[in-house]
């Protein structure tokens, strides 16, 4: 299993920011997803948050809600979501999980951060679980040796940022922008600004996401913050593929384009 902090090291030892990938559980189906994350790590990418489909992503923007509502209406799960980290992990990149606070809660908070530790997994990202709600989580994920990851934006204060970050031990995630999730044509100029901000109060490594579409804006933020995250541009190609096999493939050469980017600094 490789985990987060060395996939961060690695990154850093290559004078590089890591290269971090998101792809819904379930879709284009079980199976479907395991290959595309596969395909992913064979072209370079360094982590890979696996999205726990949910019925009211308040933070995903379209393109990722379209293939959550397929994925849920599939009968995805978290044991499907369990299984694809199983799939995915000790194949040389670091394993995480996005999730919204309720499946975890009704899977039971103990129960999903053992499963999800003995899968193979390294962090998971709660991007609607408030540091001061976290008690329960960071007691379970604590236990099991599980990262946690809570988010800050551009509106978080100075305070808010020490807060949140304090509560952090995998590395912290940087929203380049106010809103949902979704690729852009350009990258908000608020995000260098967020990633300094973040870097007086905590030592961790700070990945930024939201927007990142291709290898010019990957070697943008790679100047400036330690991981890249990219979500909706590989989502939107497995929408767009018309097969699962065309759509792991187009995955896999998005990933060597962008971990090109993130190497050009």
């Amino acid at each position: 299993m490789t985990s987060v902090a060395e996939a961060f090291a690695r990154a850093k030892a290559e004078n590089r920011a890591a290269l971090v990938a998101y792809l819904p559980a379930g879709y284009p189906s079980v199976v479907g997803a395991i290959a595309a994350v596969h395909a992913m790590i064979d072209n370079g990418v360094d982590a890979v948050e696996i999205g726990m489909p949910y019925s009211d992503p308040v933070m995903d923007g379209p393109t990722i809600q379209a293939a959550a509502e397929a994925s849920l209406a599939a009968g995805t799960d978290v044991p499907a979501l369990i299984e694809t980290v199983r799939q995915t992990s000790g194949r040389g990149a670091a394993i995480l999980v996005m999730s919204y606070w309720n499946p975890i809660l009704r899977h039971g908070v103990e129960r999903f951060a053992r499963e999800f530790a003995a899968a193979g997994g390294s962090a998971v990202i709660t991007p609607d679980l408030t540091p001061e709600e976290a008690g329960d989580w960071e007691a379970a994920t604590d236990a099991h040796g599980v990262g946690r990851v809570f988010l800050v934006a551009p509106s978080s204060t100075d305070q808010r940022l020490a807060t949140v970050t304090s509560h952090c031990n995998a590395f912290v995630y940087a929203a380049s922008t106010m809103g949902v999730t979704g690729a852009r044509n350009q990258v908000s100029d608020a995000a260098q600004k967020l990633v300094a901000r973040t870097r007086e109060v905590t030592d961790l490594p700070i990945a930024v996401g939201l927007g990142v579409s291709n290898a010019d804006q990957a070697a943008e933020l790679a100047t400036f913050a330690d991981g890249v995250i990219v979500g909706s541009a590989f989502v939107r190609l497995l929408l767009d593929s018309p097969d699962e096999t065309s759509g792991a493939a187009a995955v896999g050469r998005l990933t060597a384009e962008l971990a090109e980017g993130v190497r050009r600094r």
